[in-house]
């Protein structure tokens, strides 16, 4: 395979475990570049017949991904189609649910926006206490989630505790995602890697077409109808990027701090948008 041509992941091969590290400072950001890149490992890793298990991590240590950059959804049409299709956050996604192989997320900063949206792509999430933090702060700026996250949400987490998510804006830390259900467990860090190396390689040995059958048989009942909902979802994230209010809230947003280091570790750039809104 062809992994040399990726320039923000790093590889490590053992045993059928794939540990791929995004290392995209200073924030790991969802942009035009590493969302393209994703996009490729994605196809990459899914046509790997020697890949059984996917462990995705970050070499930035306060930051698993921060968000989806605001600068290309800014870029985004401002006419929106009555033709729906999927965002390529959603793609990235799907590809790693549906392919015949096993994806582990293993968070050890912030996962926001389209980041958590990765990260609830992957079959399984695990996080470090009191360094992982996950967060959907899109709504605050006048989007709407196109990733996937008002689909996985939900089915995850159930209708209610999904609106306080997509809603409240506000960081989840692990402790609390654990038991919402947006992750399968919350590890102390120093128990972080060993754990999520040892099921690894646990679920490696095993023979690969169980494993892609049992997974197709999992997602065949709980995802049934995911698809028509990422449409969904698409569509009106789309509607909310033609917003005027929303784009100025973008600029704002990227004027009081977002997407710089200091910025986005506490996220407080929102608190600033809130008393400056434009309605």
């Amino acid at each position: 395979m062809a992994y040399s041509d990726d320039k923000y992941f790093r590889f490590e091969f053992d045993t059928g475990a794939a540990f791929v590290t995004i290392d995209h400072p200073p924030i790991n950001l969802l942009d035009e570049y590493l969302s393209q890149e994703f996009d490729r490992l994605g196809r990459e890793l899914e046509a790997d017949e020697s890949v059984r298990v996917v462990v995705l991590q970050s070499a930035v240590p306060e930051f698993f991904i921060a968000h989806s950059g605001l600068g290309r959804v800014g870029t985004l049409s401002k006419t929106v189609s009555n033709t729906r299709n999927f965002r390529l956050t959603q793609t990235i996604g799907e590809r790693f649910r549906n392919m015949p192989k096993v994806s582990i997320a293993k968070i050890e900063g912030r996962a926001r926006g389209g980041g958590s949206e990765i990260a609830l792509a992957m079959d399984m999430r695990f996080a470090a206490v009191g360094k992982a933090v996950f967060a959907q702060p899109e709504v605050a700026i006048g989007l709407v989630p196109g990733g996937g996250a008002t689909q996985r949400l939900p089915r995850l987490m159930g209708r209610g505790r999904a609106l306080e998510v997509l809603l409240g804006c506000d960081d989840i830390p692990a402790e609390v995602a654990e038991r919402y259900g947006y992750i399968n467990r919350a590890l102390p860090a120093d128990e972080l890697t060993p754990f999520v190396e040892k099921l690894a390689h646990r679920i490696a040995s095993f023979p690969p077409h169980a494993i892609a059958h049992a997974k197709a048989s999992v997602d065949s009942g709980a995802f049934g109808s995911l698809s028509e909902g990422l449409l969904v979802e698409a569509h009106e994230s789309d509607l909310s990027v033609a917003s005027e209010v929303t784009q100025a809230r973008m600029k704002e947003a990227l004027k009081a701090g977002a997407e710089t280091y200091e910025g986005e570790l506490e996220m407080a750039y929102l608190s600033e948008l809130s008393r400056r809104s434009p309605e």
